[in-house]
């Protein structure tokens, strides 16, 4: 396995470091403020090829020690690099883009600071993660639906949002329903965006704008600042929710049924985020490499795939996504959903509480039986998925990043740590026009790249916006072999290259590739280097982070 980078500072580098963990001692207390081998090896396991390990990891517990840590950051020129939870899988889980770096944990600032149900909105910390905010909404009765992701219930809900991450529900574009943060910048000023500036605001969290130049761009996918505070939209719990799923049963249909989905989501029949994964993608979920199968080890031959398919009940391709609204909308969606999707070679199905709860009950006394059993768990899985639509996270959808773990899935998914179990994941998402065409090319590119390096194509199609998908493709290795490790890095940074050269540039990056765009003599770049300097002239404020530096 590659030993994370440690890059040991500079003799004047060591003197100010131990100057400012002298401060942040007095400042946020000796439990937290880590220096021990043991800690810094902890934050430095990541599913990626390249960890780098953190000179000290620093755990404020609100806005004001926030504050106080990067003033002393600054007075003693120690770099800083925040995170919410460290739970970033697949693209730097809790490691600093660049050596020389003390990690920022955020964790400890979890609080709900509010919750505005009749007008939808609520402001949150950093720490809070969608499975706290999802069980709060539920425990207090609160008709309204967050949003989230399939990455777990322990991950943070403004990480995922200053990544640009995306979920499942009509607010499954996150980044574009939050309105006013809270951001600490490189000299320690605190900086309210929107109308939060103006004392006395009661519409912060309603209008993302303000009046003057939009701010919140700055601090999305960038190193200019800390957020400690996050306005979020959520969603009225609708009268009516269907979730519906449709299996395609041969590989070569997918740019058909993109074709025949665009225009649902044009016209807003379907308001969510449709999700389309390949047969690969829910292999996954629910078992890691057989080898008994394919002792070979390199990727399923398709007569494999196949007969995994037949047994798990599933097509080459499943598409999923919520409907929501009156009784009467969803009845009048469901009809033009079956109208334009349904087809030969397509099995559509709706569902709901009703169906899934009579499905149950049928299966129960007959759970000894074989048979039975694995319908009950496919009725398991579709429930997990139908409760993500409505806001409800589940831990099931990272099995995933188990799929070439030596040791397969954990024993208990809900305690799962990608990170910490040793894990191979890389993730990389293009982002290329909503037609068939487009998926068609995507999908011709891509899947010979990942056969050359001896891997499985999991690819996941997602319509983030109604002219836009997001292409999730994952690189699962064996972390425990160096062969694949350096095959896994060598196939990203091909798949990289031909996203690019054929217009599909992604909207999320590891930290390698972060400073490999950033480094090109663009005028958007430059102009990002410019507002770095401005904003954060000794480069404090986590360095490398979608920048030169």
């Amino acid at each position: 396995m590659p030993s994370p980078s440690d890059r040991q500072p500079s003799a004047t580098t060591k003197a100010n470091l131990a100057e400012a963990v002298s401060a942040w001692r007095r400042d946020l207390g000796d439990d937290h403020v880590l220096t021990g081998d043991g800690d810094l090896a902890r934050y430095s396991q990541s599913t990626t090829s390249s960890p780098v390990r953190a000179l000290a990891v620093i755990r404020p517990a609100s806005q004001e020690e926030v504050v106080a840590a990067v003033k002393a950051a600054a007075e003693h020129n120690v770099p800083l690099y925040p995170i919410s939870r460290g739970n970033n899988w697949g693209y730097s889980d809790a490691c600093p883009a660049t050596a020389g770096n003390v990690i920022v944990d955020l964790s400890r600032m979890n609080r709900i600071l509010s919750v505005d149900a009749d007008l939808a909105t609520a402001i949150v910390e950093p720490g809070v993660t969608q499975g706290q905010f999802s069980d709060y909404l539920l425990n207090e009765g609160i008709a309204l639906w967050p949003d989230c992701t399939g990455a777990g219930p322990d991950t943070s809900i403004i990480g995922n949002v200053l990544d640009r991450g995306f979920g499942h529900t009509p607010l499954g574009n996150r980044a574009n329903h939050i309105s006013g943060m809270e951001v600490v910048l490189a000299d320690g000023r605190l900086v309210r965006t929107g109308f939060g500036h103006f004392d006395g605001s009661r519409v912060t969290s309603l209008f993302p704008y303000g009046v003057g130049p939009h701010l919140d761009g700055l601090f999305v996918q960038s190193g200019l600042g800390i957020v400690t505070r996050m306005g979020i939209w959520l969603m009225p719990k609708p009268e009516a929710y269907s979730f519906f799923i449709c299996s395609l049963q041969e590989d070569g249909d997918i740019a058909d049924l993109v074709e025949d989905l665009r225009p649902l989501r044009l016209d807003g029949t379907v308001k969510s985020v449709v999700h389309m994964g390949n047969d690969l993608r829910v292999i996954s979920s629910g078992m890691s490499y057989p080898r008994h199968l394919s002792p070979e080890g390199g990727p399923l031959s398709m007569a494999l795939r196949r007969q995994l398919r037949a047994a798990g009940g599933f097509g080459a391709w499943t598409v999923a996504g919520g409907l929501y609204g009156a009784k009467g909308q969803v009845a009048a969606s469901r009809r033009e959903i079956r109208r334009r999707l349904a087809r030969s070679g397509r099995q559509l199905l709706f569902f709901d509480d009703r169906k899934l709860a009579l499905a149950s009950r049928v299966l129960r006394p007959l759970l000894r039986l074989p048979k039975a059993a694995a319908l009950q768990r496919k009725v398991d899985a579709l429930r997990a998925v139908y409760d993500m639509n409505r806001g409800r996270p589940s831990p099931r959808f990272l099995a995933g990043a188990y799929w070439r773990r030596r040791d397969g899935l954990p024993q208990d998914i809900a305690t799962a740590n990608p990170a910490l179990d040793g894990c191979g994941l890389l993730w990389l998402p293009p982002v290329l026009p909503f037609t068939g065409e487009a998926v068609r090319e995507a999908v011709g590119l891509a899947e010979p790249i990942f056969s050359r390096y001896g891997f499985d194509f999991f690819v996941t199609f997602s319509t983030v916006t109604e002219r836009a998908l997001s292409a999730v493709m994952t690189i699962a290795y064996d972390k425990d072999s160096p062969e694949e490790t350096e095959a896994a890095k060598a196939c990203y940074d091909a798949l990289l290259t031909a996203m690019l050269r054929a217009g599909f540039p992604p909207y999320r990056l590891n930290p390698s590739s972060m400073q490999t765009l950033a480094s090109t003599t663009s005028a958007y770049w430059q102009t990002v280097a410019d507002l770095k300097g401005a904003l954060d002239p000794a480069g404090i404020m986590a360095p490398g982070r979608y920048s030169r530096h």
